[in-house]
């Protein structure tokens, strides 16, 4: 199973949104507090629409309590500041992805002490940086790919045959 990770996540209906791609995709989600919403904000539920009930999903006080309860874990950070392409990584299928709160992304330090593991999505100079569910979406369907997307379904059908 893949697992995201939102560390301090500030928008509702973008944490909505990873959780429906949680859901679907079979991966795990991790939310670092503190939340810019609360877990029950109508904004948050609509997103995440009936999906709810079928997420892992697990809440941390800190970046370090998660941390320590995953100990052993291969971490990779999203950051416009990677040297890396996401592309460039082999993945495997229990790695965990962190992103960072919308307005200011991971703190600087953890992402020096980590350069190795800092993953980007290629993107215009210029501009800032996607938004964070179409951000989680590219990278864990690439990690999926990586994996031959395990336990999913690949071949869908028509309700009747044409």
């Amino acid at each position: 199973m893949l697992n995201i990770v939102l560390v301090e996540p500030e928008i509702p209906q973008n944490t909505g949104n990873i959780a429906r791609t949680c859901a679907v995709t079979d991966s795990a989600l991790h939310l670092i507090r503190p939340l810019g919403f609360s877990t029950s904000d109508k904004h948050l539920k609509r997103a995440g629409l009936d999906y709810w009930h079928k997420l892992d999903i697990s809440y941390y006080d800190s970046l370090a309590e998660f941390f320590k309860q995953n100990k052993g874990g291969r971490f990779f950070y999203a950051t416009t500041k990677a040297p890396k392409s996401y592309h460039e990584m082999n993945y495997q299928a229990d790695d965990y992805f962190l992103f960072g709160k919308e307005t200011a992304g991971l703190p600087e330090t953890l992402l020096k002490d980590n350069l190795e593991y800092c993953i980007r999505i290629p993107m215009k100079d210029s501009l800032r940086s996607l938004n964070l569910a179409n951000s989680v979406s590219i990278i864990i369907y690439e990690a999926l790919r990586q994996n031959n997307f395990n336990n999913l379904n690949k071949k869908g059908r028509f309700k009747k045959e044409i």
